[in-house]
């Protein structure tokens, strides 16, 4: 078997790493934009477009397990050279987006007003947020088809692919935005309908582009195993359990901090929305981990995919540490920047909490990208529940205590991520329970025939092929 990971294990890791960092970063700059013209219509626009957002982030969120699955079960087919298998998981992927996108279109048709007024929308608001989402709504197929193309994508170690759909779907939104949200010539001034169908469109492009990219490459399966899509779908509770477990934490944490006064809660802010930033720079080695972990435990190659939990874990740690580090000599700006005057005493004690655990929050990305490659989505799930049973407990304990300040807030988030870091690490050293990188070596090749009933075939992936 030929990788490049193992003659050149550094450079394979972070370049297929840095396209995968790329196309995280252009969404939420693509949100910035949004913001940025429909701060132009007046307030009511603006609130609508946040209500908005925040209700379809929360629809599409659910259905993250579905790239995250699809990307470990391409992957691992990759390795064994079980061809049929990835296309089975592809057809399987796109055949449920199109099933879920439409049953999140008829169920959010029929409940957008309470969702709308759940999130505090009235009036004016509730009236342009209720546009906004019926519109973004008929995109809801393609952007569930676009998490399962990128996830196959990136499962056959292609990351240049959904960078460039992410780029030209960011950019046709910006281009579209204009033009539909003001209008020009025969065009009307659609508002932040506009905004909506601007948002809509490109993602439909994007969505055809991924799809027709992963069909090109894999074929259409023959035929499509049932037990295969139960198996997706357990993959999806464990998830959809594992990262509400985490958001349960951290909205306790944002509703302890908001208690303490606006103060508190806007320095409290400040910090979240620098953290959940940086994440995405430390998701990118978590998702290129993944696919190469997948990779060799479907090769049989159990060193390897060590040897790539070894690598990342240890590039991200310094990647932590060289941005905690960065982070307190930028902390003067960025406290301007981010929070009012009037928070900032309350600000640098967080946001110094918030530096030094950098090393230890990349570690728990790290090992999540790893264990997702192996297919540890039930440790994960449980590793979350401990996580925040144990954050959450100390939270409310501060809290009836009347002990509580925002730097407790911050310890207590640390210890949280650190326990978050310490269970990832241990599963894969020593490798605790039935940790699936302490298994052997499998010889390539000579094992029972795949799961589509051929012999695996030598695999030679390109990870950089676009």
């Amino acid at each position: 078997m030929h990788h490049p990971f193992v003659r050149h294990p550094h450079r394979t890791l972070l370049m297929l790493s840095l396209p995968v960092l790329i196309s995280l970063v252009a969404e939420p700059l693509t949100g910035l934009v949004d913001t940025a013209f429909v701060a132009q219509l007046g307030a009511a626009p603006l609130a609508a477009l946040g209500v908005g957002s925040a209700a379809l982030s929360a629809v599409f969120w659910i259905f993250n397990f579905l790239g995250i699955g699809a990307q470990t079960d391409v992957a691992q087919a990759l390795g064994a050279g079980d061809h049929e298998r990835a296309a089975r998981v592809m057809g399987l992927g796109l055949l449920l987006a199109m099933l879920f996108g439409l049953g999140s279109i008829v169920f959010g048709a029929a409940s957008v007003t309470p969702i709308a007024r759940a999130l505090g929308a009235e009036g004016a608001v509730l009236a342009y947020a209720e546009s906004y989402i019926v519109v973004r709504l008929l995109g809801a197929p393609a952007v569930i088809a676009s998490l399962v193309a990128f996830g196959v994508l990136r499962g056959l170690q292609d990351m240049r692919t959904p960078l460039w759909v992410a780029v030209a779907v960011n950019a046709l939104n910006i281009a579209l935005d204009r033009l539909l949200i003001f209008g020009a010539g025969p065009i009307p001034a659609m508002g932040v309908t506009g905004a909506a169908a601007a948002s809509t469109l490109a993602q439909w492009l994007g969505a055809i582009w991924a799809s027709a990219a992963i069909v090109r490459r894999l074929g259409w399966p023959s035929r499509l195993r049932v037990q295969e899509t139960r198996s997706l779908l357990r993959v999806g509770g464990d998830l959809f359990l594992r990262t509400g477990f985490l958001t349960a934490f951290l909205l306790l944490a944002t509703r302890v901090a908001t208690n303490l006064g606006p103060e508190s809660g806007a320095a409290h802010q400040a910090v979240r929305q620098f953290w959940i930033f940086a994440a995405l720079g430390l998701d990118a080695l978590a998702i290129t981990a993944q696919s190469l972990v997948g990779y060799f435990l479907g090769a049989g190659w159990v060193t390897q995919a060590r040897r790539v939990a070894r690598m990342a874990c240890l590039w991200s740690a310094g990647m932590g540490a060289l941005l905690g580090v960065g982070m307190w000599l930028l902390r003067s700006p960025l406290a301007a920047l981010l929070a009012p005057p009037e928070a900032h005493s309350l600000f640098f004690s967080a946001w110094l909490l918030s530096a030094v655990v950098q090393p230890l929050n990349a570690l728990a990305f790290a090992t999540d990208g790893v264990h997702w490659g192996t297919g540890d989505f039930r440790y994960l799930r449980n590793a979350a529940f401990a996580a925040m049973a144990i954050g959450a407990t100390a939270l409310l304990g501060l809290e009836a205590a009347g002990a509580a300040s925002l730097a407790w807030v911050w310890l207590v988030t640390d210890i949280w991520i650190a326990v978050r870091a310490a269970l990832g690490v241990v599963r894969i050293w020593p490798g605790v329970g039935h940790a699936p990188l302490s298994r052997p070596d499998r010889p390539p090749n000579t094992e029972s025939p795949s799961r589509s009933g051929r012999q695996p075939a030598k695999p030679e992936p390109t990870p950089a092929k676009g």
